[in-house]
């Protein structure tokens, strides 16, 4: 057994038995090893931001970790702005990547770059094995790290020599430590605190999914308090039955408007909220002055044994909740508009659909649209780095295997891993992905706008414009293997998202937005 069997058999023996991959030389005996283990479920992705992306959403919806190969610094830095997202998310993942063989780093070859620099600024655990001994015990550490304090990038940095050299294993993964849970006095300050006037009771993270969202709910209900999530998160239980929070609008003003009356905000789960950009004489923090902000439980605490503390101390358990409830609408025709999506989405989509909106400028009403629809669960951008959703559907897929994925992007947003297209085609998922024509960036011209430039001539507008020449979606979703169909009206739109949603396999559908 070699350093790289040890670590793939490690790996299953933790139960990581999925790996998203983009290799290089340098992973070679990795490869080879995960070809003697069929169990493991290898998939290949064409780019590595269509891998760390996946790895992201993958844990999501599992809720358990995945491993990614990577090759080199270089490949690890392709990826790094899906990890980003990955991080804000709080998604575990594992990074095993390969490095040039320990004799051959004193030459400075053409890849040799600072991995651990790279990898440093995005993961929570980096470790690099000395040799091949070690390689299954500090796998074994990855994995334990990436399952800790809720999920943490774990990388594994293998040089290749530690994979090809002689080795004993595996390892099993022990479990992760336990999470802090706050002191008795913070429970009682928090109960107290949300009964009075203006109280605002913030979730996010697992408070956000199932059962424990429904007790958030319920606290709010049984202390007058307002239940509010922020703009930005990484899954969230919705449609008929979910819970009727607030979520933050994405604009200065509007999120302001939303807390003018807050006289405190108790974070569970959530970070503090926050403007997503400085703008020229607008605040950074959305809360009125003198609103009390008192943060209960991190995102990496244990927010599920909080949340049932606080449902006790507020005597939550009988409350009732406000939910929302179905309302289907009728499905729309004419002239495309993303409402108009919207409105096809909530009368079409699934009980039990995994959705995930990248729609960044034209998707900003799906979710208070979708929150008539029936049950679904809602996946969201986190860390602000667009290119997500396709490979984040690719990851929801593989997760959820006996569930429909459906994806809204911007064209814009999609040509940074329009490669996932091919894997979904590969690996037969059911995935219909909508993509907004609107031939452009249209949140760089509201961006514009937001920090005071009202008019722009012809080279802001080359920099917001994806129109000369014209993307075509339909032939670039044929050539990766994807059945296509533009719509340039909302009765063809809504036939191919029936067809996508009753077929099986992966359909693209491109909705003209000129």
């Amino acid at each position: 057994m070699n350093g790289a069997e040890s670590l793939v058999k490690t790996l299953l023996a933790s139960g990581v038995d999925t790996v998203f991959a983009n290799p290089g030389t340098s992973e070679m005996h990795f490869v080879a090893a995960l070809d003697t283990h069929p169990e493991m479920n290898c998939v290949l992705c064409l780019f590595e931001g269509g891998v760390t992306g996946a790895a992201d959403v993958y844990f999501r919806m599992k809720r358990d970790v995945s491993a990614t190969l990577l090759h080199l610094g270089p490949g690890f830095a392709n990826g790094f702005a899906n990890l980003h997202n990955a991080r804000k998310a709080g998604s575990g993942v594992v990074n095993v990547v390969g490095e040039h063989a320990t004799h051959h780093l004193a030459y400075e070859s053409p890849l040799k770059g600072n991995l651990d620099g790279v990898a440093g600024a995005v993961s929570h655990w980096v470790r690099r094995s000395p040799d091949a001994e070690t390689v299954a015990t500090d796998g074994a550490a990855a994995i334990r790290a990436a399952r800790s304090l809720n999920g943490q990038i774990a990388t594994l940095v293998l040089p290749a020599d530690t994979a090809w050299n002689p080795a004993t294993g595996p390892v099993t993964a022990t479990a992760p430590g336990a999470l802090y849970r706050p002191a008795d006095d913070r429970i009682e300050a928090a109960a107290t605190r949300l009964c009075q006037p203006g109280a605002v009771l913030m979730v996010g993270g697992a408070a956000l999914i199932g059962e424990a969202f429904q007790t958030a709910a319920r606290i709010a209900a049984a202390t007058g308090a307002r239940l509010i999530v922020d703009t930005l998160i990484p899954r969230r239980s919705h449609g008929a039955g979910s819970p009727a929070a607030v979520q933050l609008p994405y604009a200065v003003a509007p999120k302001i408007e939303t807390l003018k009356d807050a006289t405190s905000i108790t974070l569970l789960g959530s970070n503090r909220p926050v403007t997503f950009f400085a703008y020229p004489g607008k605040p950074s923090l959305p809360e009125p002055a003198g609103c009390e902000i008192a943060e209960l439980a991190s995102p990496e605490m244990d927010i599920l044994w909080t949340l049932d503390a606080l449902a006790n101390a507020t005597g939550a358990r009988s409350a009732k909740a406000a939910v929302n409830q179905t309302d289907l609408p009728d499905l729309p025709t004419g002239r495309p508009t993303s409402d108009k999506l919207g409105q096809a989405l909530s009368a079409l989509l699934p009980e039990g659909a995994i959705f995930l909106n990248e729609a960044v400028s034209n998707g900003r009403n799906f979710p208070e649209m979708l929150s008539r629809a029936r049950p679904i669960d809602l996946v969201g951008g986190t860390g602000g780095s667009i290119g997500w959703s396709l490979p984040g559907a690719v990851g929801a897929a593989t997760a959820c295997p006996d569930r429909k994925v459906v994806v809204v992007t911007g064209d814009g947003s999609a040509m940074y891993t329009g490669q996932s297209l091919w894997t979904m085609a590969r690996q037969g998922l059911d995935v219909t992905v909508i993509v907004l024509a609107n031939r452009g960036y249209q949140i760089l011209r509201d961006e514009l706008k937001n920090v005071g430039v009202d008019t722009y001539g012809a080279n802001a507008q080359a920099m917001f414009d994806v129109d000369t020449p014209r993307l075509d979606w339909v032939a670039m979703a044929k050539g990766h293997g994807l059945p296509g169909t533009r719509a340039e009206d909302m009765e063809t739109l809504v036939k191919a998202l029936r067809d996508g949603i009753e077929g099986d396999g992966p359909s693209l559908i491109e909705l003209a937005l000129d």
